[in-house]
C-alpha cells in the first residue's frame, strides 16, 4: 500500500505547481515567437507574449488575495489569458508560421492545473 503524502501549503506563489508551469510556458512562448517574421513584432509576437505573462501573473496577484471572490476572480482572468494565448498559437499555426504543438501541450498542461487549482480554492469555499 502506497503512503499518501499530504502537500505542504504553498507559501508564496512559486511554490505552486500551476505557476511553475505557466511561467515555463512564458519562457517557452519567448523562444518560440522568436522565430516569427519580424513584421509580427508589433502585433502578433508583442499579443502573445502578453497574454502568457498575464497567466502567472494573475495567478501571482491571486494568490495573496485574501478572500474567495478575490481569488476566483484573479485566476478567471488567467484561465481568459490562457485562452486568448491558444487562439494566438492557433493563428501561428494557420498563418504557417510556425507549427506549436510542442507549446500547445504545454499549454494544455498549464490549463488542467489551473482548472485543478481553483476547484481547490472552491472546495475550501464549502
Amino acid at each position: 500500500m502506497q503512503e499518501h503524502r499530504k502537500r505542504k501549503p504553498a507559501r508564496t506563489f512559486q511554490d505552486l505547481i500551476v505557476w511553475q508551469k505557466a511561467h515555463q510556458f512564458v519562457l517557452s512562448v519567448y523562444k518560440f515567437t522568436r522565430n516569427l517574421p519580424k513584421e509580427e513584432i508589433y502585433a502578433l509576437t508583442s499579443q502573445l507574449r502578453r497574454s502568457a505573462i498575464s497567466i502567472p501573473a494573475n495567478i501571482a496577484e491571486g494568490f495573496k488575495k485574501r478572500g474567495i471572490k478575490d481569488k476566483k476572480r484573479y485566476f478567471n482572468i488567467a484561465q481568459a489569458s490562457l485562452e486568448e494565448s491558444r487562439y494566438y498559437l492557433i493563428l501561428t499555426r494557420d498563418l504557417n508560421y510556425s507549427d506549436p504543438k510542442e507549446i500547445f501541450t504545454l499549454l494544455q498542461e498549464v490549463s488542467k492545473l489551473l482548472e485543478a487549482y481553483i476547484n481547490s480554492i472552491l472546495d475550501t469555499e464549502s
